[in-house]
């Protein structure tokens, strides 16, 4: 039986609530990756941002990057799996919640993420990985108005 462990990223790199948007964009940058756990010096879970976080909640509404602290833009109290969980279990809530990268805690602090890449690279869970894939992936459809025909994106 496959586990979240045996296929999670370890030794995940985190930032705390008080850091900046810049900083945790810069920190993406390095590190090739979209998402960066928040936690707190004990390294325990607070929260999740994104670079979609980034760019809707912050950039999009103006808000100065070099200023705004993680904790009023990320998601707070992310869902979790458990390092001992089935791969299945993982991919399920994945695939409820619609999200690819799922963050590991053990004994409440952080201990790794699982992301939809994870899952792929696993031979007989092609299946699974396809079927999260699909449910993470419904097109977003811009909400009819949004936009008028009139208004121009800078």
């Amino acid at each position: 039986m496959t586990t979240v462990k045996d296929l999670m990223t370890r030794d995940v790199v985190f930032l705390t609530p008080n850091q900046t948007v810049v900083e945790a964009a810069k920190k993406m940058k390095a590190l090739n990756v979209g998402v960066i756990p928040i936690a707190d010096n004990d390294q325990r879970l607070l929260g999740l941002i994104t670079d979609r976080d980034i760019v809707i909640r912050v950039i999009a509404e103006d808000r100065d990057p070099a200023k705004a602290k993680l904790q009023d833009y990320a998601t707070m109290d992310p869902v979790a799996a458990q390092p001992e969980w089935r791969i299945q279990d993982a991919a399920r809530m994945m695939e409820e919640y619609q999200i690819r990268r799922l963050p590991v805690v053990e004994n409440g602090k952080l201990t790794g993420i699982l992301s939809l890449g994870d899952l792929a690279v696993q031979q007989p869970s092609e299946q699974l990985s396809g079927k999260v894939l699909e449910a993470v992936s419904e097109p977003a459809q811009p909400q009819r108005g949004a936009i008028k025909e009139s208004e121009h994106i800078a």
